[in-house]
């Protein structure tokens, strides 16, 4: 997994809401038990037509988006519990994902697999989108670290709530493996000290 601290980077928006599992990844592409080419399949049925096509209309087929960060609307990630959508969305190149409100399932999925949600308020979403509408290239700053996200086109700044374990795991490039093999020895000794026979 690799860390995050201090993320600054263009966006790409989709103002929708209520996008579920099943519009981030079709059911047909969970047969795959490896996340690799998770990402090709990305909402795929919103990126490509009946004939394999691209959609131009499609934010994904925009060549003016590019970044790591998805800007979404409220309620992203319902529906199945489907670990896949947290896959597609971090082997397509996000690092974070920006919304008013997840599911709680697609949220533990997307911290388990290195993809940071973070959760802001109806208005500061509001202002967000605004501002890649008015300019392409406007930023956002993560800074996970203080725990705030910037809008650098306005300076506007919120703070986010992540649970301190999880937050230790990003800001140090670990996923529950690696965190639980970089304690190895503290949990041997605590075995010994409390083995009792």
């Amino acid at each position: 997994m690799k860390a995050i601290t201090l993320l600054t980077s263009t966006c790409v928006p989709l103002p929708l809401e209520n996008v579920d599992t099943d519009q981030i990844i079709p059911a047909r592409f969970l047969k795959t038990t490896e996340k690799a080419g998770c990402g090709n399949n990305l909402f795929r049925d919103w990126r490509y037509d009946k004939n394999n096509q691209p959609i131009p209309d499609f934010v994904l087929n925009n060549p003016n988006y590019k970044g790591e960060i998805l800007v979404t609307g409220r309620n992203f990630g319902s529906g199945s519990s489907r670990e896949h959508a947290a896959w597609a969305i971090a082997e397509y190149g996000f690092r974070v994902i920006v919304s008013s409100f997840f599911a709680d399932i697609f949220k533990n999925n997307a911290m388990n697999n290195g993809l940071l949600p973070i959760v802001v308020s109806e208005p500061f979403l509001s202002d967000i989108f605004a501002a890649i509408a008015s300019d392409n290239n406007a930023t956002l700053s993560i800074d996970l670290v203080n725990q705030t996200i910037i809008n650098n086109a306005s300076g506007a700044t919120e703070t986010f709530s992540i649970n301190a374990y999880k937050k230790e795991c990003f800001l140090n490039g670990l996923d529950d493996i690696d965190y639980l093999l970089a304690r190895k020895k503290e949990i041997e000794q605590f075995e010994k000290k409390h083995n009792r026979y």
